[in-house]
């Protein structure tokens, strides 16, 4: 999964953790600090259904907009960079 927080955030003009927390707050959410830090900082592990409701409302983005579906690194070809772009030929590009 490739989790795409700071792109919506930046669609959204929330450029700091900090601006996310208010978004939350405006929203009637409440977490802490270090919750939407941890969020912001990398990919997490995982993430709550609530808390994945909770990012949504605060950014007015659904949940295919913060995850997007890509193959797992063992499962690209060498050289793949996982960048999102068109999709790759079912027949291998021919």
């Amino acid at each position: 999964m490739r989790w795409n927080l700071r792109w919506v955030a930046a669609n959204a003009d929330v450029w700091r953790p900090s601006d996310l927390l208010q978004a939350c707050r405006a929203a009637g959410y409440s977490p802490s600090l270090s919750k939407v830090a941890s969020w912001w900082n990398g990919t997490p592990t995982s993430v709550r259904l609530d808390e994945l409701d909770m990012i949504c409302t605060a950014l007015r983005c659904r949940v295919d907009d913060l995850l997007e579906a890509e193959p797992p690194a063992s499962a690209r070809p060498a050289g793949s960079d996982g960048a999102a772009g068109a999709p790759a030929a079912p027949d291998g590009g021919i």
